[in-house]
């Protein structure tokens, strides 16, 4: 609420313009099971430092989890915050911090959504279209959809529901603790996807590319400073 007291409101024209855009993005995802082994996972985050983002990606080695590499890059934001559209302001940045991999991953675990998104079109599915690369999201709320919770043992899982569509799962990644929400981004299914959640998760709550993930933005957010 406090944002929409302190900024500026939006142009309707550029809402509109980037609806469109999703829409038409949208039309380019492909659900499918992965095809190929993985053997590299990376996870991704942006962090917003006043009118700067910050992205960063932790490449691991899968399935044992060790890391590869970590980059970041770092640069004003173009676009205002705005609900259903953010991917329109962390993509471009999270394309720069990737393009600086040495080596580019099977796959990408992304923090936030994927097709769990009231146009089916979040954070991982823009960036799977655009970089054509298999991309699932890993939230830690749900942004549309019903859900019941999960059983309160580690494994857990519970559809979430939204417009009679299966769009993500909740899962209990530990046992007792809130459960995290696994999506399909881009050439990427649910199942698969639900799988490699429960199979990164170790000693945390979080699956380990995207800790990590949310873990450097703070470590490199502190050098930016």
């Amino acid at each position: 609420m406090a944002y929409y007291q302190t900024h500026p409101p939006v142009d309707p024209e550029l809402i509109k313009t980037l609806t469109a855009r999703q829409h038409e993005l949208q039309k380019q995802v492909i659900l499918k099971k992965p095809d190929f082994t993985i053997t590299t996972i990376a996870g991704c985050d942006s962090s917003f430092i006043g009118e700067n983002i910050l992205s960063v990606f932790v490449l691991l080695s899968y399935p044992d989890l060790q890391i590869i590499e970590k980059v970041w890059h770092y640069r004003p934001v173009e676009l205002p915050y705005i609900p259903g559209l953010l991917s329109f302001r962390e993509a471009p940045n999270l394309m720069e911090a990737y393009k600086k991999l040495n080596q580019k991953p099977d796959l990408i675990m992304v923090d936030g959504h994927g097709i769990s998104h009231p146009r089916r079109m979040g954070i991982a599915s823009h960036l799977g279209v655009h970089l054509q690369k298999p991309t699932m999201g890993l939230a830690k709320e749900v942004l549309v959809g019903k859900f019941e919770m999960p059983g309160p043992e580690q494994g857990a899982v519970s559809p979430v529901m939204h417009r009679n569509e299966h769009i993500a799962n909740a899962i209990r990644t530990k046992e007792k603790v809130k459960p995290v929400f696994a999506s399909a981004g881009h050439l990427m299914d649910l199942e698969t996807a639900t799988q490699i959640a429960l199979a990164t998760t170790r000693k945390h709550k979080l699956p380990e590319p995207t800790r990590l993930a949310d873990h450097y933005a703070a470590v490199f957010k502190a050098e930016v400073r």
